[in-house]
């Protein structure tokens, strides 16, 4: 998991940044203020932040304000966010160097936001973040989120409306998520989609069949299929 703190003034703005970042991934909360006030009430709270998306400039009518590059000084001055990653965003070509050489910056966006952009930013901490951790995806059933590790799922089969993760000991629907959701969430070198209905772990797989077309895997005697244009990509992936 992952809490994002976010500082902008602009509604509009806020609220895109906002959806951007709840769609990367389950495992993100993300908290926003519109001003230095409310994300100072945010950053005295109980709760811990993995990671600050600030606006430089929060007055639009003043283009030297940079109460945003205060805020962000104020985060600094916490002990236990002394290194936390802060991105700066700004649409005044020149403030972002004085956000690097003064606050250490992880990086800085300038608008409008791109959804790419962002993404990338967020999966890099995240990635920092969970490193050492073993890999997992949340899931969401009867409205609860469970957390499987990537290494318990041995292959993933689409299903009506949904997917159905085989696991090591169990079999868990999931209704809602599509094959191509599933491998947006788990690392792509471990899992290799072989069937437009199927996604195998490469390392659960324990006899495949280019001629034959067949894949087969831990601790399951079903024959998973592989489908004619995926063979280059499964003969590439279980050559590696």
């Amino acid at each position: 998991m992952a809490r994002i703190l976010v500082l902008e003034d602009d509604e509009q703005s806020r609220k895109a940044l906002v959806k951007m970042l709840r769609n990367i991934s389950e495992e993100i909360t993300v908290d926003a203020a519109a001003d230095p006030a409310e994300a100072g009430m945010l950053l005295d709270s109980t709760v811990s932040f993995d990671l600050f998306l600030i606006d430089i400039n929060l007055k639009p009518d003043d283009r030297e304000d940079i109460s945003g590059i205060r805020f962000a000084e104020k985060v600094r001055s916490h002990r236990r966010y002394e290194f936390t990653p802060l991105v700066m965003v700004t649409s005044i070509a020149g403030l972002e160097m004085n956000a690097y050489r003064k606050l250490h910056c992880y990086q800085y966006v300038v608008k409008p936001y791109e959804q790419r952009e962002i993404k990338e930013i967020v999966q890099k901490v995240l990635f920092h973040i969970h490193a050492g951790e073993k890999p997992s995806i949340i899931v969401k059933r009867d409205g609860i989120n469970y957390k499987i590790a990537c290494e318990d799922i041995m292959f993933c089969k689409a299903i009506p409306r949904g997917i159905c993760l085989y696991l090591r000991d169990e079999q868990v629907k999931v209704p809602y998520l599509s094959i191509r959701q599933f491998l947006e969430k788990v690392p792509r070198n471990l899992f290799v989609q072989c069937h437009r209905m199927f996604v195998v772990n490469r390392n659960a797989v324990r006899y495949y069949d280019m001629v034959n077309q067949i894949i087969q895997v831990q601790g399951y005697e079903d024959r998973i299929d592989i489908g004619v244009t995926f063979k280059q990509e499964v003969r590439r992936s279980m050559n590696e």
